[in-house]
């Protein structure tokens, strides 16, 4: 039997970091720069402190956003910042290869379609650890996209949303896109990573007409150029080294986390994100033509620490 992997085992362990002091704008820029949505944020003695993720990202240049309206800057509707040109899947797209595509394309999820367009569900990390959890047990009820695609229609949003009201469906949601459609035909989505981008540009619009001209009262307050310190997520949930995998994949499933941190002794000594996961656990989420009949894979001696729904 293999060995039950373990974080340390698969963890990152060189990672961007931000300290407490660091302030917003150029933490943000950081994240925007090295196309990552989230880092940990770390004292001078690598102390873990908590998380700058993208929605505290948001949250933070919320202020900044908020100034801008004060100073008549216009906010871009959906239709100027979302992406049109989408990697898409079908329902019935086989689900391990639909895995491996997402991995090597580096995003974190697809819309699904039908043969005409029509926009019918997302396939996500998210989604794929379900059928982590199945996989393990052999009781996948189907291999095909359409059976895990999340069908949640409430992320749906218009073109010509601004993006205040964009950004605060994402603040108040665990989602991490938002499909656009034409009638019933996927147009195109928003990502937060696209949120946070035009959200930036308008936070360092306002600090330079602060810089240029000065600013008093709700203005100045609101385009202060805070810490990263004051926004970190300092309840993220964090593992240790010897977490297991399914632990991590439990962990995934029942927070809207798309990384967890690995502390030891107080002190950060790596990252597992969503996707290191899937990367970890790939021979195993692919069937084995070989094998004719059920039979638990090699994390199933794990099955007691499952809660019933997700046996």
């Amino acid at each position: 039997m293999n060995e039950v992997k373990v974080a340390q085992d698969f963890m990152r362990r060189k990672l961007v970091t931000l300290s407490p002091h660091t302030k917003v704008l150029d933490g943000v820029a950081r994240l925007l720069r090295d196309n990552i949505s989230g880092a940990p944020v770390v004292d001078d003695q690598n102390q873990y402190v908590g998380v700058f993720s993208e929605k505290a990202c948001m949250k933070a240049l919320s202020g900044s956003v908020a100034a801008a309206i004060e100073l008549g800057i216009s906010a871009p509707k959906v239709r100027e910042f979302m992406k049109r040109d989408l990697i898409t899947l079908s329902q019935d797209d086989d689900v391990f290869r639909s895995i491996d595509h997402i991995l090597s394309k580096r995003i974190s999820g697809a819309p699904v379609v039908d043969a005409k367009g029509n926009f019918l569900g997302i396939f996500s990390e998210k989604t794929a650890m379900r059928v982590l959890v199945a996989a393990l047990y052999d009781q996948v009820p189907g291999t095909n996209v359409g059976s895990y695609m999340n069908l949640d229609r409430n992320r749906i949003i218009d073109e010509n949303d601004c993006l205040h009201d964009v950004a605060r469906k994402f603040e108040e949601t665990p989602y991490r896109r938002l499909p656009i459609l034409h009638g019933e035909k996927l147009a195109g989505q928003v990502s937060r990573r696209d949120v946070l981008r035009a959200q930036h540009r308008i936070a360092l619009e306002v600090a330079d007409r602060v810089r240029r001209n000065g600013a008093s009262g709700s203005i100045a307050e609101s385009a202060k150029d805070h810490e990263v310190g004051e926004f970190a997520d300092t309840a993220a949930l964090t593992l240790g080294p010897n977490a297991d995998i399914l632990q991590i994949a439990q962990l995934f499933l029942n927070s809207p986390y798309r990384r967890v941190p690995i502390v030891s002794g107080g002190k950060l000594v790596g990252q597992i994100s969503r996707r290191d996961l899937l990367e970890a656990a790939a021979d195993l989420l692919r069937p084995d033509p070989a094998r004719h009949q059920a039979s638990p894979l090699y994390l199933s001696p794990l099955a007691d620490s499952l809660p019933p729904s997700m046996r």
